[in-house]
């Protein structure tokens, strides 16, 4: 079943055109990578499908729901959970008042976050402001999840951590696509990790979807050819 469907979006900043025609498709309990250079226009999609930028032209559909002209609040409501780029998370609450400033009724609770980054738990009274680069981008996740969204998406979340920490956060989110079966929407730029846990990949070039096929076959000329790697 299809959760997610983008056709033809093109998507502007001002007079300045950003998205020029993105089509992707994303089915129920899939992992998407969305991928391409810096700049192509992948956090500009993001804002698209979570509602945080209009589009100029296309459509956005989510579980059978057309989202153009909807809130972001109300796009959220419907079951999407979004990792921002740079966190953001609270910096002036605890880990743990950042967990249920987004909680909604479902599976994931404050000891399945914790279950699954331990250090949260651990450093629930904390004021968020004072962990460290991964601990925050650890709590976004936790912080997302809380949502019990029906799709989650993240947006260069394992950008600047430390290697250790990336592979622990690469390692929780391919728990939570084992363990759960919730739908992803991953942009990074490792082919590595996204190869462990995407079944397919769009690859956007200059704002336009350029590729789209299984994630297995972004290798070679693909990669070389679009990604540059």
């Amino acid at each position: 079943m299809t959760l997610l469907q983008l056709d033809g979006i093109e998507a502007s900043y001002g007079a300045a055109q950003a998205l020029f025609g993105v089509d992707l498709r994303l089915d129920e309990g899939e992992v998407l990578a969305l991928m391409g250079r810096n700049g192509m226009g992948k956090s500009t999609t993001i804002r698209v499908i979570c509602r945080l930028l209009k589009q100029s032209r296309g459509q956005v559909t989510f579980g059978g729901r057309v989202l153009d002209g909807v809130a972001p609040h109300v796009a959220a409501r419907a079951g999407l959970g979004l990792v921002p780029e740079g966190r953001r998370i609270f910096a002036n609450l605890t880990v743990q008042e950042n967990l249920l400033a987004a909680a909604r009724p479902g599976a994931w609770d404050l000891r399945s976050v914790s279950d699954l980054f331990p250090r949260l738990g651990e450093r629930a009274d904390q004021m968020a402001g004072y962990l460290s680069g991964g601990e925050q981008q650890m709590l976004a996740i936790g912080r997302a999840l809380m949502t019990n969204p029906r799709l989650m998406v993240l947006d260069e979340a394992t950008e600047g951590l430390a290697p250790v920490v990336r592979q622990e956060i690469w390692a929780a989110l391919d728990a939570v696509r084992r363990d759960t079966g919730l739908s992803l929407l991953v942009v990074d730029k490792s082919l590595a990790e996204l190869g462990r846990i995407a079944d397919h990949a769009v690859i956007l070039q200059r704002g336009r979807s350029v590729w789209h096929g299984p994630m297995q076959d972004v290798a070679g000329e693909v990669a070389n050819t679009y990604l540059g790697v």
